[in-house]
């Protein structure tokens, strides 16, 4: 897999481009981060009103997510693909310092985050996918743009992260269901607050969740 031609292309792109867009680029390619998080916290408050299933999908979301990054380091630990900011000789500079030697490349962590965060809050509530999916493909450009991915290693970032979360969801929701049940149903002040005390307290149904 080479997408060295591409590479150049996006990076000559971003030298040529206006200082306020290299910056947001900059600013976009770890807040991104950040932003998904906050969406994992405001889904999973919103569950606490809602039924097992709401609650168990926002659970599974930030934790599939995780998996996935989990994944992405092992596979960069057997492919072993050097930077292309230092790769690339010819390549136009990079916007932000390039990683050290042993931060390998492929695949972009970044990009199976994204991928994996959009997938789940998506399955989490559908309404999202408008923002989310479209936070993904920014988040895997500006890995490109700001120079320190091959397009190859964000490609496979945000696919890898995709499947973690739907294949995920699949297997997993049943069981973290019957978990979120048996914690509600404990008696247990903190666990309560934790998962909620579900529709009957909250007046939420899987229609209010988006499910």
């Amino acid at each position: 897999m080479n997408s060295t031609e591409l590479y150049r292309d996006t990076t000559d792109f971003a030298r040529s481009a206006p200082t306020w867009v290299q910056h947001l680029a900059e600013i976009w390619t770890e807040a991104g981060l950040l932003l998904f998080g906050v969406l994992f916290v405001a889904c999973w408050w919103r569950a606490r009103g809602g039924d097992a299933r709401a609650m168990a999908l926002a659970a599974l979301a930030p934790l599939l997510t995780a998996v996935a990054y989990v994944g992405s380091e092992a596979l960069k630990s057997v492919v072993d693909e050097d930077r292309p900011c230092r790769a690339v000789a010819d390549a136009a500079a990079p916007l932000v310092a390039c990683p050290p030697v042993g931060d390998w490349s492929f695949p972009s962590n970044h990009a199976t985050i994204a991928g994996a965060a959009a997938v789940a809050l998506l399955l989490v509530r559908p309404r999202l996918g408008w923002l989310t999916v479209p936070m993904a493909l920014l988040m895997g450009f500006s890995r490109v743009f700001v120079g320190v991915h091959y397009p190859h290693d964000v490609a496979v970032g945000l696919a890898f992260g995709a499947v973690v979360a739907a294949v995920g969801v699949a297997v997993g929701t049943r069981a973290v269901r019957a978990l979120v049940e048996a914690m509600r149903g404990s008696g247990n002040g903190a666990v309560g607050w934790l998962v909620g005390a579900g529709p009957r307290a909250g007046g939420w149904t899987s229609r209010h969740a988006g499910l």
